[in-house]
This record gives C-alpha cells, structure tokens and sequence, in this order.
C-alpha cells in the first residue's frame, strides 16, 4: 500500500523538493524537527520494520568496532561474517533482510546499531533539503517519512 501511495505522490514530491532545494523557508530546520516528531508520536517502527525489511544500512569504521566489541570479535571478524562492499565501495549486510531483525520486528543489536539505522529516515537533520533525493525514496519504504513529507506540503506554500 505505502509503495503505491508514494509512486502515485513522486511527481507532485519530486517538483516540492526542487522548489524547496532553490528556495529553502528559514526555520526549515525548525520546522523539521517539528513534524518529525509529530510523526513518530504516531508511528510504531515495531509494527512496520520495513527499513530493516527491505534496505541495508551502510557501516561505518565506527559502527564496525562498536558492533564487533559488542559480539566480542574484531572488527575484521565481523566484516567477514555479516558484510560486504558494494558497488560505491561501502560496507553493507550481505543480506536483506537485516540479519539483526527478530521475527517480533526488534533489533538485537539495538543499542549498538549503526548510525545509518538510528538516523533514518533522516526527516529530522539539519539542511533537509539537501537529502531530497534520499527522501524521495525512504516515502516508499518508511509511513513516517511519508506523513512528514506530506505535512510539509501542506505547511509550506510555494
């Protein structure tokens, strides 16, 4: 359902995140945050998971040495066992779905899980529109994302 409402949005969204890119308001960020919050007060990510469904984060030389200390391994090790470089030369999961999502939707390495994890969808960072890009895709994988930026179409006129 998420997937087609997104598909059936991606122009009208596509042409907001141009004119946001050329002519951001100024409490943007403010504004952000706002609606970011606002959003996940009604979204229970333990119902949905589908960002750990169906994408992988990418792992940086810090998330690597905090996750394999965390399974008493080197980094190395770790590598080895749960990654591989893709095609723009990152670390990723050499599967999807995640290999630390439960069949209850919880992620067992929560409380050391990489970066990319705990800053997604990335509606509440600072120069939002800079990332439209990466927006446009994460409407379809993540509600939240989707009700933000549906929000803010109606909170910001051009």
């Amino acid at each position: 359902m998420l997937p087609k409402l997104a598909k059936d949005k991606h122009k009208e969204s596509k042409d907001f995140f141009k004119k946001l890119k050329k002519k951001p308001p100024k409490q943007l960020d403010y504004l952000m945050q706002e609606l970011h919050e606002a959003a996940f007060k009604e979204t229970n990510c333990l119902e949905c998971a589908n960002c750990c469904k169906t994408t992988g984060p990418l792992f940086t030389d810090k998330d690597i040495q905090r996750i394999a200390k965390h399974f008493k391994m080197k980094p190395q090790q770790f590598i080895n066992q749960f990654l591989r470089v893709d095609e723009d030369n990152d670390y990723v999961l050499q599967t999807v779905p995640c290999t630390f999502l439960g069949a209850d939707n919880f992620c067992s390495i929560y409380e050391v899980r990489p970066k990319a994890c705990r800053e997604f969808p990335h509606t509440d960072r600072k120069k939002f529109q800079q990332i439209s890009n990466l927006t446009l895709k994460n409407v379809a994988i993540c509600p939240a994302a989707f009700n933000i930026v549906e929000a803010m179409k109606k909170r910001i006129n051009f």
